[in-house]
């Protein structure tokens, strides 16, 4: 691992940073729901940013914040640019991070298997 990625994953986290207390404090658009900033990917020529978000909420929820953050693009790259004055501020493109989602799926079923084990255990010993 170079130079370069060290200095790579230090630009990502201080644009999640900025980004995470600029959505916090709270956007005007009235489409932006409970949002988190779970990661930013930054090219190496600083021209673009991936922004990975996690919305909580239904998918329509989802979707106005998604276009609410795209609309905000302007005003969020600002806020980076002021708090972190780079040479470049990069264009910034927000996705949607579906991981925390699978996370609650997966704990869900895990959580119903061990009720359902609990159960089965619980019927055996009375049966016995």
């Amino acid at each position: 691992m170079g130079d370069g990625s060290i200095r790579m994953r230090r630009i990502n986290e201080a644009i999640k940073e900025v980004l995470s207390a600029s959505i916090g404090k709270g956007l005007k658009d009235p489409r932006i729901g409970f949002v988190t900033v779970t990661g930013v990917e930054t090219s190496p020529d600083l021209s673009g940013a991936k922004v990975f978000v996690s919305v909580y909420g239904k998918q329509s929820e989802k979707e106005e914040t998604l276009e609410g953050l795209r609309s905000s693009e302007g005003f969020l790259q600002q806020e980076i640019n002021e708090h972190l004055r780079m040479k470049r501020t990069p264009v910034l493109e927000f996705v949607y991070d579906s991981s925390v989602d699978e996370g609650m799926k997966i704990e869900a079923i895990l959580k119903a298997e061990k009720n359902s084990m609990s159960v089965d255990a619980d019927s055996e010993r009375n049966e016995g």
